[in-house]
């Protein structure tokens, strides 16, 4: 049955990987399609989308009045519902040009700690947007099997998904995962961090885009040969006029080092309670790090520094999510398992 269904709908299926920062969307047959911020500008006055992704991320904190660029997701959550669905029917349109016909079965990626009513907030939002059937699955769970780790063996593997809004821990054995941790300490975390050290050391406003520029540029959070100095404009507090300080990438890694310790303590959290068993495979395979927090450079190291354990980034951090909610599209009867938490409710409900 299951088969059929699908072959009546080849190319129209699609995983979201719905992220406080970026959203994806894989579609069935033909890979991930669309990679935008999870930003929406509207028109205030007559409650109009006027732009989504990059070109809406381009008007944060440059909006007159009567526009509002917002970003509907914060902690890994549904913030501001409208503003989500509008987003994702608007990513639905990209993707299906025949937009009227489409009505697709929808993969949803949701970090593993969330609660009930913000479960249901997210199928709402995507069966408003135009979904035909959704099903949830664990981010967590979505970011090992992109990352290619043999989930169905019985064997432990861990995998520490550092995203937008939230860091999920997780160790996962046999389709199932066996401990998590999610913690709402992440990139905007580490961008905040940013902006109130500059406010503190230097007495200098950033914007949050230009924090995030700094992050990529000289974050880091672990020691290393060259360490970078740049350049920061901002505004100053005390005169209100535009100025310009030098920092280096050691003050930057000064100014993370409260989110970075939390993401830290939630690994050997979940290191913790994980079974002695699995704990050797682990010790044996790694832990593999996703996410776009993957990217801060130096980061495997300090997990590397602070557990004793191997770590490993993933091939491509930033998709590790999205092509694992896609396997579950390309094979969903085999991937049915990782999305079974969510058909148990629906019978129950």
């Amino acid at each position: 049955m299951a088969n059929s269904l699908m072959a009546g709908a080849v190319g129209r299926d699609m995983a979201v990987d719905l992220g406080t920062a970026n959203t994806l969307v894989y579609v069935r047959g033909k890979g991930v399609l669309v990679d935008e911020p999870s930003v929406v500008a509207i028109n205030q006055t007559t409650g109009e989308v006027l732009a989504v992704g990059h070109e809406a991320k381009r008007m944060l904190g440059r909006t007159p009045d009567s526009i509002t660029a917002i970003r509907p997701l914060k902690d890994g959550v549904i913030a501001d519902f409208e503003g989500c669905e509008q987003m994702l029917r608007w990513f639905i349109q990209q993707v299906h040009h025949r937009r009227y016909l489409a009505k697709p079965r929808m993969v949803v990626c949701v970090p593993s700690g969330i609660t009930p009513v913000e479960h249901r907030a997210v199928k709402e939002a995507a069966y408003q947007a135009g979904a035909r059937r959704v099903f949830i699955v664990e981010e967590p769970m979505a970011a090992a099997i992109g990352a290619g780790l043999p989930v169905h063996l019985p064997t432990g593997n861990m995998v520490v998904d550092v995203g937008g809004g939230t860091t999920e821990v997780a160790v996962i054995s046999l389709g199932g995962i066996v401990t998590s941790l999610s913690i709402r300490t992440a990139g905007d975390d580490l961008d905040n961090a940013i902006v109130q050290w500059m406010k503190k050391e230097h007495a200098l406003l950033l914007g949050e885009r230009t924090a995030e520029e700094v992050k990529m540029t000289l974050g880091s959070a672990f020691p290393s040969h060259d360490e970078p100095v740049a350049e920061i404009r901002g505004r100053d507090l005390v005169s209100g006029l535009p100025r310009t300080v030098a920092v280096t990438s050691a003050d930057i890694r000064l100014a993370l080092d409260e989110p970075l310790n939390a993401i830290v303590d939630a690994v050997r959290t979940t290191l913790d309670q994980t079974p002695p068993e699995l704990a050797g495979d682990i010790m044996d395979r790694g832990i593999v790090l996703t996410g776009g927090g993957a990217l801060l450079r130096g980061l495997d190291e300090r997990l590397r520094h602070e557990t004793g354990m191997p770590v490993h980034v993933a091939e491509d951090p930033l998709l590790s999510v999205a092509m694992g909610a896609g396997r579950c599209v390309e094979e969903f009867d085999a991937l049915q398992q990782v999305l079974v938490s969510d058909a148990r409710r629906l019978r129950a409900s």
